[in-house]
């Protein structure tokens, strides 16, 4: 599971604390067993905001024919990295190795 991000804990932490203050005061209760209802109910409803609240993550990027092109042209272009320029001189090596006479008979 990802982690949540800065905004959906803040986002969480204030719903808690705001709805728990409304229905403390709407509810007018003094038992312990109606706050500690309510503390659990907005804690939950907490929990549900955090979670629906959109993260960065689930955010996509919609690329544009031009830029989709670009970045398959550049993927073209761009040149071999180290380790493919390093196997492929091995292989040719290799192959050269092949062609070598044998000093065994």
């Amino acid at each position: 599971m990802p982690r949540p991000t800065p905004a959906q804990l803040a986002y969480g932490s204030v719903t808690v604390i705001c709805s728990t203050l409304a229905m403390l005061l709407l509810s007018r209760t003094q038992s312990g067993p109606g706050v500690a209802l309510i503390a659990v109910v907005a804690l939950a409803v907490g929990v549900l905001v955090a979670l629906t609240t959109p993260g960065v993550q689930t955010v996509r990027r919609v690329r544009t024919r031009s830029q989709a092109r670009a970045v398959a042209l550049r993927a073209r272009t761009s040149p071999p990295s180290r380790i493919h320029a390093r196997h492929d001189a091995a292989a040719a090596r290799a192959a050269r190795r092949v062609a070598e006479p044998s000093l065994r008979s």
